[in-house]
């Protein structure tokens, strides 16, 4: 049977997982009556909560005789380690744009990945039917784009369709007669080369691990493409580190391949295939699956390197143990390394006492996610500030990651996004320009530093219409200091459960992040104070009990409701003598030293 290997780029929400849905569909992937759920692909709960893509997939459709293997890619750079190596097992790539939006900084991120290794592009111009749709403008973006990643003469000849992936349409026409996927499929099959893999059948196996994944009736199963050799269920192969040195020699118990959403047990992996190995026991990404007889390890892909780090330590409050099993340090450590294998961007490093464990990686968001996925499973921990890691450059001094802002904003908000981004932020203006009907698109070069936190600020400041994508641009040298939040915290001094009648009392003070009833410590942080210093504030005191009663004094409280941070808002928010207390059921503010006296003791040692 003939092969082709895709990937399937796109910025976040241009359509990606849709349009996949509908090549599985029209391919006959799916029984004529089998239930599937809407953006089958994204099968974590994360995906489906969020709507991103977080993890690479693969999947397979048959067309005319050729299978097809895609590869849905997330669009976020936060997991560009996923995108990085699944590049490598393709031999080309379908560009999905929005036909409104353009190209995206997210796009370009990836974009620039496939190009560097010489895979030419497909270009789909999706949702051509939105009113405010430009295909036009957007397919000139697209070869702009190109050009400025310096792409070749056979890269900038690019063929381009337009489609509609919800509708499940495309054409090579703007007003072709818009039917169904056929004619995209017909471009794959005849654009995208054969794995040039096939032509070294004859030779010794070989297989770069590009991803780790788990069974709970397999175990270990780690993902590639072959890339010389055939290999059979059984046969007993080793794995190479990626400067040749033998991890171990181990059976190869079952090898599976994508068949639409599922994976199928199959005898012989051939040149070419993208397959799932068992039997090995410390072999993961980047590692080369190869016969006995090969010496030389494949070349992986370098990774980027990770630009923050979060400090994940034990929950040592008040309230500890009481949500979670997974409280010990040893635990939480396993749970890293163990994520720290399968994601090549992520970084684990011990502190000094062992309590905790410092985490480098790409972004919020991507810690975020970890955060999240490990409370789910039954974790309790605390979580620190995201510092910024920085590098010594040749003169002695320090580089700082820059990141590139592209902000889509109306242009009643543009003044305010400038003086935020390039004032106190520290950012470089790079370009500004009109993006359609009263909206203007601002890029920037802006510190890494100077972006922890700028989101929550940057949607209240645009009334939550703006748009705003970053992207690793390079290093530069430190900057200096960037100020932090302004306005202090209101820190409870009493244990016990909150009182109506106190929080009402304190609402002239600040904002809120409890409601009454809700347990509270010492220590913990239970609302934002209107001046910048920090302010001891009781929230257990009730009302006074007299004998004389007024009529309407006995009223319910009416209370503001209390602000509610997500996640990634919480770590975003802190300080750096802050901490971020996160189990199954609730995620909570609190000083990092309890003790009023031991803060005190530290701030001034500080």
């Amino acid at each position: 049977m003939d092969l082709r290997n895709i990937a399937i780029i796109a910025h976040v929400d241009h359509g990606k997982t849709t349009l996949v849905d509908e090549l599985l569909k029209q391919s006959g992937a799916f029984r004529e009556n089998q239930a599937v759920d809407e953006r089958a692909m994204d099968s974590n709960d994360l995906e489906r909560e969020r709507g991103i893509t977080i993890f690479a997939k693969p999947t397979s459709v048959e067309w005319k005789g050729t299978r097809i293997n895609i590869v849905d890619t997330p669009g976020h750079a936060d997991f560009g380690g996923e995108v990085e190596r699944i590049l490598s097992m393709v031999d080309g790539v379908v560009l999905l744009v929005d036909a409104a939006e353009g190209p995206m900084p997210q796009t370009k991120f990836v974009t620039s990945k496939a190009l560097a290794l010489g895979l030419r592009p497909i270009v789909v111009l999706n949702k051509v039917d939105k009113p405010d749709a430009e295909p036009d403008r957007a397919l000139d973006e697209c070869f702009d784009l190109f050009a400025n990643l310096d792409a070749s003469e056979d890269q900038l000849d690019f063929p381009h369709m337009y489609a509609s992936g919800r509708s499940g349409w495309a054409d090579h026409d703007l007003d072709g007669p818009r039917r169904d996927l056929s004619a995209l499929f017909d471009l794959i099959v005849n654009h995208v080369p054969a794995p040039r893999q096939l032509k070294r059948a004859d030779e010794d196996f070989r297989m770069l691990a590009t991803t780790l994944g788990s069974d709970p009736f397999v175990g270990r199963l780690l993902t590639g493409r072959v890339e010389s050799g055939r290999l059979k269920v059984g046969a007993t192969v080793q794995a190479l580190s990626r400067i040749g040195q033998k991890i171990e020699s181990f059976r190869v118990t079952r090898i599976q391949a994508f068949r639409g959403l599922s994976t199928q047990d199959i005898d012989i992996a051939m040149a070419g295939d993208i397959v799932s190995l068992a039997g090995m026991s410390k072999a993961t990404v980047a590692d080369t699956i190869c016969a006995l007889a090969v010496e030389e390890p494949l070349e992986a892909q370098p990774i980027d390197p990770p630009t923050i780090t979060v400090t994940f330590g034990i929950n040592d409050s008040p309230l500890a143990g009481r949500d979670g099993k997974k409280v010990q340090s040893r635990v939480i450590r396993d749970r890293l390394l163990k994520e720290a294998e399968s994601n090549v961007a992520i970084r684990v490093t011990d502190t000094p006492g062992g309590e905790a464990f410092e985490v480098a990686g790409r972004g919020e968001l991507q810690m975020g996610v970890l955060i999240e996925n490990m409370r789910r499973e039954g974790f309790e921990l605390s979580i620190s500030r995201p510092q910024v890691l920085l590098r010594d450059a040749e003169d002695g001094g320090k580089l700082e990651p820059i990141e590139e802002v592209t902000i889509d904003v109306d242009d009643d908000y543009s003044g305010a996004v400038i003086e935020k981004i390039t004032g106190p932020r520290k950012g470089e203006l790079a370009e500004m320009r009109p993006a359609g009907a009263g909206k203007t698109r601002i890029i920037a070069h802006v510190p890494s530093r100077g972006l922890i936190g700028y989101h929550g600020e940057f949607l209240t400041d645009t009334r939550g219409t703006g748009v705003l994508n970053r992207v690793f641009h390079g290093w530069a040298p430190h900057k200096g200091p960037i100020p932090g939040r302004r306005a202090g915290v209101l820190i409870s001094m009493e244990n016990g459960d909150a009182v109506a009648y106190a929080l009402w009392n304190l609402e002239e003070r600040g904002k809120m992040f409890i409601s009454p009833q809700e347990k509270v410590y010492t220590g913990m942080i239970i609302g934002e104070h209107s001046r910048e210093n920090d302010l001891e504030v009781n929230p257990l005191k009730g009302k006074k009990l007299t004998n004389v009663r007024a009529s309407g004094s006995d009223e319910a409280v009416r209370l503001t409701p209390p602000v509610i941070m997500s996640l990634e808002q919480a770590i975003a928010y802190i300080d750096d003598d802050e901490l971020v207390e996160v189990t199954p059921n609730a995620i909570r503010l609190r000083k990092r030293y309890l003790d009023p006296h031991e803060r005190k003791r530290q701030s001034k040692s500080a």
